[in-house]
C-alpha cells in the first residue's frame, strides 16, 4: 500500500513542518510556540481524493452526544468521496488482498458491492453517548470531544486545516521510542521529514494528551489500511514501515463499534529508527 500510494506528499516539498519541543505524554507544558505545519502546496487540496475528503470534514458535530442528520448534499459528497478513493491503488489493493484472504463470500467481489461495504463501516451512524451521533469517518478523521477531552481526530488533513482556522494549539511532540536495535540505541531524531508523528494538542481548548497521525499519506491510503485491519479481524496489527528516510515499528490498532463498524483506528509508534 505504501509504495502504491502515488498521491502521498513528499516532506520539504509538498509541505513543511516545524516540530520543534518534544516533551513526555505526562508534560503539562506547551513545548511549541508556533504550529507544526508551516507550509502545505495548496495545488494538493486540488487531487480528487484529496478534494471530496476536505468537503466531508465540515459534516459533523464534534461533541458527542449530539445527533448527527446527514443532508441530501452530504450523503452525495460521501459517494464522491468512495468514488473518488475506489479508483486508487491502495484501495483497489485493498480489495484485491481482502478477496484473496478472506473469499469473496465474506468480500464483495464488485466494485459496487465493496463501496457499499465500505459505507456501513464507515459512515453508517451509530451510537456513543446517544443515538447516531458518532460515525468511524467522523471519530478517526475529524475528531469529537467527550468528556472535555479530544477523542479519535487522527489525521494530518484535518489537524492542518483546523490550523490554519486557529482552532488547534499544537504544544509538541512526544518522544521518539528507543528501538531494540543495538546498531542505533538512543532511536531516531523526531524530525521535519517524519511520515509518523505522536504530538499533543488543544483543539477548541479541548486536550488530546497523546494521539498519533500518518504525516503526508493519502485519504486513499488511510482508508485501505484501516479497512484492511478492520476486516481481517485483528484489533493490533504489528507492521514495520520504511518511509525511506527512517523505519517505524508500528501498531495499527482498530476496534469495532456497534457490531459491524469501526470505532476508531489509529498508528501507534513503538520504536523509530534510522
Amino acid at each position: 500500500m505504501w509504495s502504491l500510494d502515488v498521491n502521498r506528499l513528499t516532506p520539504n516539498r509538498d509541505y513543511r513542518m516545524d516540530v520543534q519541543g518534544g516533551k513526555q505524554p505526562y508534560w503539562k507544558s506547551d513545548n511549541a510556540d508556533d504550529p507544526l505545519f508551516t507550509h502545505v502546496d495548496k495545488e494538493v487540496f486540488q487531487r480528487p481524493t484529496y478534494r471530496t475528503f476536505v468537503a466531508l470534514l465540515d459534516n459533523y458535530t464534534s461533541q458527542t452526544g449530539v445527533t448527527e442528520v446527514l443532508d441530501t448534499v452530504e450523503r452525495r459528497e460521501i459517494d464522491d468521496f468512495l468514488t473518488a478513493i475506489l479508483e486508487t491503488g491502495p484501495m483497489q489493493y485493498c480489495h484485491q488482498y481482502l478477496i484473496a484472504k478472506l473469499g469473496s463470500a465474506k468480500i464483495p467481489s464488485s466494485v459496487s458491492g465493496f463501496r457499499k461495504t465500505l459505507y456501513q463501516i464507515w459512515f453508517d451512524l451509530y451510537r456513543r453517548e446517544a443515538t447516531n451521533d458518532s460515525s468511524g469517518f467522523e471519530h478517526v478523521f475529524v475528531g469529537e470531544i467527550k468528556n472535555e477531552k479530544v477523542s479519535g481526530m487522527h489525521n494530518w488533513v484535518q489537524f492542518y486545516l483546523q490550523e490554519q482556522q486557529g482552532a488547534i494549539d499544537y504544544r509538541g511532540y512526544i518522544k521518539p521510542r528507543r528501538s531494540n536495535t543495538n546498531d542505533n540505541p538512543a532511536g531516531a531524531r523526531t524530525d521535519s521529514d517524519d511520515h509518523v508523528l505522536t504530538l499533543q494538542f488543544h483543539w477548541h481548548g479541548h486536550e488530546k494528551f497523546v494521539g498519533t497521525s500518518f504525516i503526508g499519506t493519502s485519504p486513499e491510503f488511510e482508508m485501505a489500511l484501516y479497512t484492511t485491519c478492520f476486516l481481517l479481524g485483528h484489533e493490533h496489527n504489528d507492521v514495520t514501515l520504511n518511509t525511506g528516510t527512517d523505519i517505524f515499528d508500528l501498531t495499527v490498532k482498530c476496534y469495532r463499534m456497534a457490531g459491524d463498524k469501526l470505532g476508531t483506528a489509529y498508528p501507534e509508534a513503538t520504536s523509530h529508527y534510522d
